[in-house]
């Protein structure tokens, strides 16, 4: 693994063979970095904590924009896309990075496991912190899912896209351009630890 975020603090992972996830498949089928303008939208109607985790940095996408505006980004991820981080697997963590404790995590969760990276979030963050989950509207979708999550952890807010945002497979946002764009709708889902009332909805 690489480097611990604090000195002699010890790893917030436990061993990366410990996930039910490989890299081989992360690498095939999970990684779609996000364009960041995902996040000049969320900062229109949120303000994030200015320590951010992103747990599923990818190429850095979005933890760079953060950076420019002006947070502190811990940033991770379970496979080296060349972007300095810790490496190591989100659904493992023991704690968070925050020294303090206090942060909100700001991610493009892979899909596949989006749910359980919400509920490890949750389970993470101190009471009143925020996850911010880059998301598929379909991701509302499922008697599995609400039953897992949405029943008994709604999200404060939904923040759907009034215009398309990219989500580009292997981070070809050029490709992706000049086959037409995106025919995905996405929407920010935040979650507030601690929250149990209705989910508000809402267009950025």
């Amino acid at each position: 693994m690489a480097k611990t975020w604090k000195k002699d603090s010890g790893s917030i992972f436990i061993t990366l063979g410990a996930s039910n996830h490989t890299d081989k498949e992360r690498e095939q089928d999970d990684y779609y970095a996000t364009d960041p303008v995902a996040i000049d939208k969320l900062l229109t109607v949120e303000t994030p904590s200015l320590c951010v985790w992103e747990p599923a940095v990818g190429g850095g996408h979005l933890a760079e924009r953060l950076k420019f505006l002006g947070h502190t980004v811990y940033a991770s991820d379970i496979v080296d896309r060349g972007y300095m981080c810790e490496l190591g697997d989100f659904l493992t963590a023991t704690s968070t990075p925050f020294e303090d404790g206090k942060g909100d995590i700001i991610t493009n969760p892979p899909y596949k496991i989006a749910t359980e990276f919400v509920l490890k979030a949750l389970d993470l963050l101190s009471v009143g912190s925020k996850c911010y989950m880059f998301l598929k509207l379909t991701f509302l979708e499922g008697k599995a899912r609400y039953n897992k999550l949405f029943k008994n952890y709604p999200p404060k807010h939904i923040y759907a896209f009034s215009e398309r945002v990219l989500c580009a497979k292997n981070a070809d946002f050029d490709g992706m351009r000049a086959s037409g764009g995106s025919a995905v709708a996405f929407a920010w889902f935040v979650w507030e630890k601690g929250y149990h009332g209705k989910t508000s909805v809402s267009w950025i």
